[in-house]
This record gives C-alpha cells, sequence and structure tokens, in this order.
C-alpha cells in the first residue's frame, strides 16, 4: 500500500516538474538554432504545427530551447510558440480523429450486422434444438411406455411358464396314470383270457364225460 502511495505521488511530482508541451505558430517555417540568435546555426526548420517540448526559457524570455519528437534540441523565437496547436494542425488532427471515427463506426456497424445475423443463426439453431429435444422426449416418453408394456408383457409370461409348467407336470402325471392303468388293463384282460382258456379247457374235459355216462344210462333201458 505504502508503495503503491509512494509511486503515486512521484507520479504527481513528475507531473508537477514537467515542462509544458507548446506548438509552433501558425506560420509557414520557423528556424531551430544551436544558440540564442539569429548568428547561430540553423540546426533544421520547424514547418507550422509541429510539437516540441519545452526544456528551457532563454534570456529575457525571447527564445526558448525546445526538443523535437525526433529528440533534435536547439532554439526558436517564443513568439512562435503556442500553447495549443494552430488552427490548420488542430483542423487536421480533427479531421483524422473524425476519419478514424468513422473507420470505427464503420466496424462497429460492420460487427453489429455479423452479430445479428449470427444471433438469427442462433436463433434458428436453438429453435431447432428445441424441436429435437421435444423429438427426443418424445420418444423418451414413448420408450418408457413401451418398457412399462414389456415388463407388464414379461410379468405376463412368466405366470404364463409357471402355469404351462403346472399343466405339464399336471400332464405327465395323467400319462403316467394313464399308462399304469393301460398297464392294469392289459393285465385284467390277460388273466380274463387265460380264465377263459382255462374254462375252456376244463369244460373240454367235462363235457364228454358227461355225454359219454348219458349214453351208458340209455343203453341200460
Amino acid at each position: 500500500m505504502n508503495r503503491f502511495l509512494l509511486l503515486i505521488l512521484l507520479a504527481i511530482s513528475c507531473t508537477a516538474n514537467a515542462e509544458p508541451t507548446r506548438y509552433i505558430t501558425d506560420q509557414l517555417e520557423i528556424t531551430l538554432r544551436s544558440g540564442q540568435s539569429t548568428k547561430h546555426q540553423i540546426v533544421r526548420m520547424l514547418p507550422s504545427g509541429t510539437t516540441v517540448e519545452v526544456l528551457e526559457a532563454g534570456e529575457e524570455g525571447k527564445y526558448t530551447r525546445v526538443r523535437t519528437e525526433q529528440g533534435t534540441e536547439g532554439w526558436v523565437l517564443t513568439r512562435y510558440l503556442d500553447e495549443q496547436a494552430s488552427a490548420r494542425q488542430r483542423l487536421k488532427n480533427t479531421n483524422t480523429r473524425l476519419n478514424r471515427l468513422k473507420d470505427e463506426n464503420k466496424r462497429l456497424k460492420s460487427e453489429l450486422s455479423k452479430t445479428r445475423t449470427d444471433k438469427h443463426s442462433l436463433d434458428k439453431d436453438k429453435n431447432a434444438l428445441t424441436n429435437q429435444s421435444n423429438k427426443l422426449q418424445q420418444e423418451l416418453n414413448r420408450i418408457k411406455r413401451v418398457s412399462a408394456d414389456v415388463l407388464s408383457v414379461d410379468k405376463e409370461n412368466q405366470s404364463l411358464n409357471a402355469q404351462l409348467q403346472q399343466i405339464q407336470t399336471q400332464y405327465d402325471q395323467a400319462q403316467q396314470q394313464i399308462s399304469s392303468l393301460q398297464d392294469s388293463t392289459a393285465r385284467d384282460w390277460f388273466l380274463v383270457g387265460g380264465a377263459v382258456i382255462l374254462l375252456g379247457i376244463l369244460i373240454g374235459l367235462i363235457i364228454p364225460k358227461i355225454h359219454w355216462k348219458k349214453k351208458s344210462e340209455w343203453g341200460s333201458l
């Protein structure tokens, strides 16, 4: 925090100590000389509107030592220095700024148009995604209903399978009973047949004797 305050105070101090900026007055050209008189060598010519930094005031304030933006230093007549740029330079600066603002305005309009186009495209994509989401939700609901039906059918199939298994068991038991009855009936018929045959044999043995006895008795008469 103390360092931050120190930097602020240093910046304020530097600003307070800095010499003001001056501009070459609205003349065609002035001379930048190496000293404070017309006898000194001309370092270079400065056209009107040139920005210079004031370094120091000369004797009696007639001359002022300045430094150009390119770093060239020399003395110029103080009366040719203005606190603001010349009208022509201000107009030029204003036109430059106006053109820059126009370009910026054009760029912003282009970006706005592109943004609106992108927004329109995004709105279309949003609507498409919303419709797709609704369709997917409907499909999900249908799948849930089908799944519920499948579970119900599966439960019913399990019940039917259990009933079928029970019926199959009963059928197998009935088949066993039928088979047992068939075996018993066959045995019964076999016994009856054997009894009939045996009875026929006995009758076949007894009847001839009965006939022969009757004939004997008739002969004795």
